[in-house]
């Protein structure tokens, strides 16, 4: 703890960090302020709230710490790009909005953040993340207000979080061996792209309706029979039937 938390310059916000984060590796499933202050012997209900929400200490040095003692002690076969999702009541949390939520399996109140886990068959440790804002949260001034949202903090797709991620964790000089993501993520074609741009190997989920063609095929559109709709332009392909999902896998761009 005290070199993760080495950043924080504060000899009592180191304090109360230790205490936090014991509070939320004890048994139990309520995870509350109150609840873990009086789990512990030196818990205090007030210290541990301020902590939470009123101690302003830059969180990235932390949060770099962490990745860098456990990337290099687990040696990750991959690294897995995904959404983590935390349900929510009210629409006062930051980011908080009407959206798929992993945890529940449907569409739900909750905030998603995007993550990258560095990952082996036999764990899974958060190396960075980015909360994802809403585009609705873009024109909301008061929650923005009220949630102290920063003026250039705005929409962005969770494709592009996850390579700003990658560029965090690329400068902190921890590389991925290679990036693992569902469809979510890997039938972004310009997700794919920033991979390839920055030299990540990758094996992504694409669905079955994704077509193939040659990079000079030209698109042409079917003779109209006169009835029904106008048919659309589009490339020929000649594809054998895909399963259902299938994995789609980018090499790494030659030195040359």
């Amino acid at each position: 703890m005290a070199d993760v938390f080495a950043s924080v310059a504060r000899k009592d916000r180191r304090a109360k960090s230790d205490c936090y984060l014991r509070g939320l590796m004890t048994d139990g499933r309520r995870k509350s302020v109150q609840v873990m202050a009086a789990r512990l012997p030196d818990g205090n209900e007030q210290n541990l709230q301020q902590f939470v929400n009123q101690s302003t200490w830059d969180p990235v040095p932390v949060r770099r710490r962490i990745a860098e003692r456990t990337v290099p002690l687990i040696g990750p076969d991959a690294w897995a790009v995904d959404d983590v999702s935390f349900p929510k009541d009210g629409k006062m949390s930051v980011a908080v909005a009407h959206q798929y939520c992993g945890a529940l399996g449907k569409q739900a109140n909750c905030q998603v953040a995007v993550s990258v886990h560095a990952v082996t068959h036999a764990a899974s440790v958060p190396s960075q993340w980015r909360l994802f804002l809403p585009r609705e949260w873009d024109s909301d001034a008061e929650r923005r207000l009220r949630c102290q949202v920063p003026d250039e903090v705005g929409h962005r797709e969770k494709w592009r979080l996850a390579l700003v991620v990658l560029d965090e964790l690329a400068g902190w000089g921890l590389v991925a061996p290679v990036v693992v993501a569902d469809a979510g993520y890997g039938q972004n074609a310009d997700f794919r792209d920033g991979l390839t741009g920055r030299g990540i190997g990758y094996v992504v989920e694409v669905r079955s309706d994704v077509t193939v063609h040659p990079h000079e095929a030209q698109p042409t559109t079917p003779a109209w029979s006169g009835n029904g709709r106008r048919p659309q332009s589009r490339t020929a392909t000649s594809l054998s039937r895909w399963p259902r999902w299938r994995p789609v896998m980018g090499g790494r761009r030659s030195s040359k």
